[in-house]
């Protein structure tokens, strides 16, 4: 369990540091060539690379502020009866009458065609705390879906 936080934090680390780099050292030469072509105002060199400054900017703040929820993250108090992070969860579709498995992930390890999906996602966000026999109700983007949990394996099973 440690081994993923460190993973997840080592690939936080990454993209921090390219973007630290291109914020502090590519898009202050950027700037600066542009502002010798002369009128700022129709710039479009100029106004691209303030503008990406200024999303580099606020990529930083929300991946700084990733790597402190995951430092925070306490993977020892995880439910061993309920799904949570970790959770494997097969669910039935009550609409298709089929099994589908999940895994609950967080963001960085999201990959929906793999079935390992955020618990921050709507189904994510629904599936935590279930157990089997539990039924639920998901508001995705594609409607609304009605799931009833057949099976369960948390973190502790899977050790």
């Amino acid at each position: 369990m440690i081994d993923l936080a460190e993973k997840i934090k080592k690939k936080l680390k990454d993209e921090i540091a390219a973007l630290e780099h291109e914020l502090h050292d590519e898009l202050p030469k950027e700037i600066k060539v542009a502002r010798a072509h002369g009128d700022l105002s129709e710039n479009a060199e100029y106004k691209y690379a303030k503008e990406r400054q200024s999303y580099v900017s606020a990529r930083l703040g929300q991946l700084h502020q990733r790597m402190a929820d995951i430092s925070m993250m306490n993977l020892t108090n995880l439910p061993k009866d309920r799904a949570a992070y970790g959770s494997r969860i097969v669910v039935l579709d009550v609409a298709k009458s089929t099994e589908i498995e999940y895994k609950l992930v967080t963001v960085e390890e999201a990959d929906v065609t793999k079935g390992l999906i955020s618990t921050s996602s709507p189904i994510g966000k629904a599936l935590l705390g279930k157990k089997p026999g539990d039924e639920v109700t998901v508001v995705t983007p594609a409607g609304t879906r009605e799931y009833e949990v057949v099976r369960l394996s948390t973190i502790y099973d899977e050790e």
